[in-house]
């Protein structure tokens, strides 16, 4: 049997607490390692309780979600953060995710979405609802664009933003401990997943789509 995918809850609204913990009691491999309803806390927790994913919701006292994702990441980069929020103003949402963020959905939505965002995230890949992507990209091409970014890995957008910030191969491969052939197969991967030619037609799709 896998561990656990544990989970932090943080929401200044004890029913959402409350409601969240039975729900999560039903679903397998997931477990509620602690609620907090005082976002200053979080730090305090995550220094003393294994967490895989803290859960967050964007407005609240004292600090909301993004600026206490940008808190949380700064002192445990590697910990996926999912907002869970009545939010669904496009800036807010970019806002959250340029802090560093790996799913955003809305309070509205069913127990179905809820778990396929955590486990989408305990995966390392990202997770946006339709909605919440629709308010992003309100067009076409933009629904098209998001079938193709929900596809990237946790590695593929690190090795993006590297890219972005215009290492070679070798250098990505020095920096993220991994071999060269390693870091070229995923560009390839990268280019093919995204439709794009070459580093500049990268560069591009990441700043339009807000990928760094």
């Amino acid at each position: 049997m896998s561990a656990s995918i544990r989970i932090l809850l943080v929401d200044d609204h004890q029913i959402i607490l409350d409601s969240l913990g039975l729900l999560f009691d039903l679903m397998d491999g997931i477990s509620l390692v602690a609620t907090l309803n005082d976002s200053r806390k979080v730090l305090d927790v995550l220094g003393e309780k294994e967490v895989d994913i803290l859960i967050t919701d964007m407005s609240m006292p004292y600090m909301n979600g993004i600026e206490l994702s940008f808190q949380v990441k700064e002192k445990y980069p590697d910990l996926k953060i999912l907002m869970l929020t009545v939010n669904d103003q496009g800036d807010r949402i970019q806002d959250a995710f340029k802090a560093g963020i790996s799913g955003y959905v809305m309070k509205k939505a069913g127990r179905v979405e809820l778990e396929k965002a955590i486990r989408t995230i305990a995966a390392g890949q990202l997770h946006f609802s339709q909605e919440v992507m629709r308010t992003l990209l309100s067009t076409k091409e933009g629904d098209d664009q998001f079938e193709k970014i929900k596809h990237l890995t946790k590695r593929e957008l690190e090795i993006i933003k590297l890219i972005v910030r215009e290492y070679s191969s070798a250098e990505i491969a020095e920096e993220l401990f991994i071999s060269q052939g390693t870091v070229e197969t995923h560009r390839h991967n990268i280019f093919k997943k995204l439709d794009v030619k070459n580093a500049i037609g990268l560069v591009k799709f990441a700043l339009k789509y807000k990928l760094i």
